[in-house]
């Protein structure tokens, strides 16, 4: 048995995987609060994920009908790209700054123009900087609280400091590593001379984790831990990652030929490579994957996000919603919704906001706005993958992973807009599969070096054939014609 945990923006969940079965057994979950500002600040403080992982934990083991002394490893995914300081201590300095949060964007703008552009970034670290990285977020930091910088004995990723109090030791793994914006995804290596530029007297890179592989453990369980949650001491902890590198994982993404899609806050897709495809365009992240290659992907700011503003400004249900939305033609009668709430990382428009365009007294209804919302962030997926395939990646079709995965009238809008089948996964909690599986694999080695991840995966990820939709031909060209307006738009408007 083995404890997989997924720390996101809006919760933590986590499952209970019977590995040799390929069978979960038992989920939990509990949510987190969000600390938000007109300014683009998006933070939450770190220790509440620990008070959510123990929550989750401890409620997928009970619905498992097990003791916790059968969980044989732990694995964690958690969002990308947060910024957790601790002091010497251990302590967390100040909220996490995270994966959505904007407020660096002026220090990111500034890093990127010393790197030369984006293609100097990509040329150096194989990713262009982005507002959303880690390594804005550390020169801001500097600038604002400069005694606190001074302090800063470890700087941790979400999982990496998740793994520090399950551990006490600060550790990370290659996937996550590349989403900081100071790591070099060719060569899987820190770049100590960007974080010096930040920081000259070198207490950044002191206070770097050790990076390890994907396989490895990253630790033991410590006895106050394993209290807290019911397991036994000593138990392995795997290197986990970031979700988007364990939602691989989770959706059997570990070779070439497969495309996931993942439907949460933000909107994700990615494929694996077993090079580094680096892509010239910047808005396509190539980050090292944790099953030992690479996976192109593009990462959207605004996803369920911009369906609840709407939906909670109409105060509506989700079944009120669906219900909405099933009443307007395709391309909402000539509304078009920017859903850009968050700023935007495909297309680059960190300063954007949402706005809503096209309307007359007769198109501006209720079923008309549920209906752009969902078209304006599936549009934004649609920009992505066509980036992807630009960048030589193909698939036959789309896996489909994330709350919004559940919804077949939005799958069926996907396939249309994406002209491509698209399927979801049995089981829709990806990351914390995926961090389930890595654990599993990791254990594995323990007893046989030779241990293999696909098998595991072969046995463990399963696709739900009964939610597989195809493309409608009327509907394609239908709404290839709405893409181009909203794409029209986005480059009228910030060209």
């Amino acid at each position: 048995m083995f404890l997989g945990i997924d720390c996101g923006t809006q919760g933590t969940k986590a499952l209970v995987l019977d590995a040799a079965r390929g069978r979960v057994l038992g989920e939990g979950a509990a949510s987190h609060t969000l600390i938000s500002g007109a300014n683009g600040r998006r933070e939450q403080d770190a220790p509440q994920w620990i008070e959510a992982l123990v929550a989750a934990s401890r409620e997928a083991i009970a619905a498992a009908g097990i003791e916790g002394a059968a969980i044989e490893a732990i694995g964690v995914s958690a969002q990308q790209h947060g910024l957790v300081l601790l002091d010497a201590d251990g302590t967390p300095l100040r909220p996490a700054k995270l994966w959505c949060d904007t407020e660096s964007a002026a220090e990111n703008d500034e890093l990127l123009a010393w790197l030369g552009g984006a293609e100097g970034s990509l040329e150096r670290l194989g990713v262009a900087l982005a507002p959303g990285y880690t390594l804005s977020k550390l020169l801001w930091t500097r600038r604002h609280h400069p005694r606190l910088f001074e302090r800063i004995a470890h700087i941790l990723l979400p999982h990496d400091y998740l793994n520090h109090w399950l551990t006490g030791e600060c550790r990370t793994e290659y996937g996550d590593a590349s989403g900081t914006g100071y790591f070099d995804v060719r060569r899987r290596r820190w770049d100590l001379e960007l974080l010096r530029h930040i920081d000259p007297g070198g207490g950044l890179e002191r206070a770097l984790p050790i990076l390890v592989e994907a396989s490895d453990a990253v630790g033991r369980l410590r006895p106050e831990a394993a209290g807290r949650l019911g397991l036994r001491p000593w138990v392995a902890v795997a290197s986990g990652g970031g979700d988007n590198m364990m939602g691989a994982i989770g959706t059997g993404n570990i070779e070439p030929g497969a495309i996931t899609m993942s439907l949460g806050t933000s909107g994700t897709l990615y494929a694996y490579s077993a090079e580094p495809r680096i892509s010239p365009h910047p808005a396509v992240a190539t980050f090292c994957s944790s099953s030992g290659g690479w996976l192109s992907l593009i990462c959207t700011m605004n996803l369920t996000n911009a369906n609840a503003a709407i939906r909670n400004l109409l105060q509506l249900d989700f079944a009120d919603f669906d219900a909405q939305v099933e009443q307007a033609p395709i391309g909402s009668a000539g509304l078009t919704l920017l859903p850009f709430f968050n700023g935007e990382r495909v297309p680059p428009l960190p300063q954007a906001s949402g706005s809503l365009h096209g309307m007359t007294l007769e198109n501006l209804t209720r079923p008309n706005l549920c209906r752009a919302v969902l078209e304006g962030v599936t549009f934004g997926l649609r920009y992505g993958l066509d980036l992807l395939r630009e960048s030589g990646i193909a698939s036959e079709r789309i896996r489909l992973v994330g709350g919004g995965a559940k919804n077949a009238r939005w799958r069926q809008m996907i396939a249309d807009v994406m002209a491509t089948p698209v399927i979801c996964t049995r089981h829709a909690e990806a990351g914390a599969l995926g961090a389930a599986l890595q654990a599993a694999w990791c254990h594995a080695r323990g007893q046989d070096p030779a241990a293999s991840l696909a098998k595991l995966c072969e046995r463990c990820v399963a696709l739900a054939e009964e939610t597989q939709t195809w493309p409608q031909d009327s509907a394609v060209q239908a709404y290839e014609q709405v893409y181009r307006r909203y794409r029209g738009l986005v480059e009228q408007l910030y060209r």
